[in-house]
């Protein structure tokens, strides 16, 4: 073989064998390479390395988890469902009984109503109302006394939280040094979305006009007349039918928003005791001679007790804005009659109306309504019947948070 060639063939080998051992060198370094990235992964916990924010994120969850768990649930803003949240077994063991119940009592059609997403509210509330009594003693028209109290006014500020609530009411009299009011009135309700209660306890003393007394035309019409004494307790509860599209809440409690307008037939119990005192005595002797009953006190004192139905609708006229509602359901019964009340006839039968309306508009986390009440109760005998009746419209403005 000639040198040259020789010289070729050497120099090519020499390079194979060096590319050979380099290759085997990488491959040394490569089977090293998992075992460095391992190491690697615990590189962002050095705090050269780590963003101040982060740092503060780490120890603000360590402060969390080392709280107790009712304090974890005031910083989450009463979250109940926060899965950071580590509750002690009997508190746990209250969550799922509330969950049971607002799954059961509380669930919606979510293409028909849809909840707020907030649990917490701040109400003011002017509160409006006013008495009315009418008696009628025959087909005729003159043979009516009618008599109005004045219209009282009650401002109060509430919060509520979920489905508890707690607040003041005042009167504005007692405000604005008007004209002291013999009165009290107290209101309990409760609504999710298959039941609605509601309580209310009222006393009020004189404070009354006679508008309409018989055939008397005289000028003391209106005539101002304190001798009435009221007291009034009145309770219902409803169950409500279609109870997955139609949102009492909605429209009353401002929790939900109803999407579509839909209704509900409404079926329940009720409860009314009246104890309601007249005294004509005092009248001046013109008018007493127009009076068309022979007595001058009249003691109405009775409890009912009956069964009550009705119809509830909320129109959707702008979903999550304006909302209109109208409730009517009145109410028949058994009637229990006590010892002191004046007629000795006495019917056992009790019936009564009732109606709510309320026009609600939101904003955001703001709300506002205008909610109009009637309450009235029949009682009748052979010589006339009598109707008394509690009015009341009330403003409503909140924020939900």
């Amino acid at each position: 073989m000639p040198d040259k060639l020789k010289y070729i063939v050497i120099t090519l080998l020499a390079m194979l064998c060096f590319s050979a051992a380099k290759a085997a060198e990488e491959c040394n370094i490569a089977d090293s390479i998992p075992h460095v990235v391992r190491q690697s992964v615990t590189i962002p916990i050095d705090s050269t390395i780590m963003e101040p924010n982060d740092s503060i994120l780490v120890a603000d969850s360590i402060a969390f988890a080392n709280k107790p768990w009712y304090k974890q649930l005031y910083d989450t803003g009463f979250m109940l469902h926060d899965k950071r949240i580590k509750y002690p077994r009997f508190a746990r063991f209250l969550l799922r009984i509330y969950d049971w119940g607002d799954k059961t009592f509380n669930s919606y059609r979510p293409e028909y109503v849809q909840a707020t997403g907030k649990n917490w509210k701040v109400t003011g509330r002017s509160y409006n109302w006013m008495e009315s009594y009418m008696m009628l003693f025959s087909e005729k028209s003159s043979d009516i006394l009618h008599i109005n109290s004045d219209l009282y006014t009650d401002v109060g500020l509430y919060i509520s939280f979920m489905a508890v609530s707690a607040g003041y009411t005042a009167k504005t009299s007692d405000i604005f040094g008007g004209k002291k009011n013999n009165r009290s009135n107290f209101n309990f309700n409760f609504t999710c979305s298959r039941i609605f209660a509601n309580l209310d306890i009222t006393s009020t003393k004189g404070n009354t006009h006679i508008t309409r007394f018989g055939d008397y035309k005289g000028d003391l019409l209106p005539y101002d007349f304190d001798a009435i004494d009221h007291k009034n307790v009145s309770a219902e509860a409803f169950y409500i039918f279609n109870f997955g599209r139609y949102s009492h809440a909605a429209a009353f409690c401002f929790s939900k928003y109803q999407l579509k307008s839909a209704g509900s037939w409404l079926l329940g119990i009720s409860y009314s005791h009246q104890n309601i005192n007249f005294n004509f005595s005092s009248l001046p002797q013109e008018m007493k001679d127009y009076l068309p009953v022979l007595g001058m006190n009249y003691k109405y004192r009775y409890t009912d007790y009956g069964i009550c139905g009705g119809y509830a609708y909320n129109w959707a006229i702008r979903p999550q804005k304006w909302l209109l509602n109208v409730t009517v359901f009145p109410s028949a019964g058994y009637r229990r009659f006590f010892h002191d009340s004046t007629d000795d006839e006495r019917s056992m039968f009790a019936t009564s109306a009732h109606a709510r309306l309320s026009v609600v508009y939101n904003h955001k986390a703001l709300f506002a309504s205008l909610m109009g009440r009637f309450d009235g109760n029949l009682y009748f005998t052979k010589r006339y019947t009598f109707f008394n009746s509690i009015e009341s419209l009330s403003l409503v403005v909140g924020a939900r948070f």
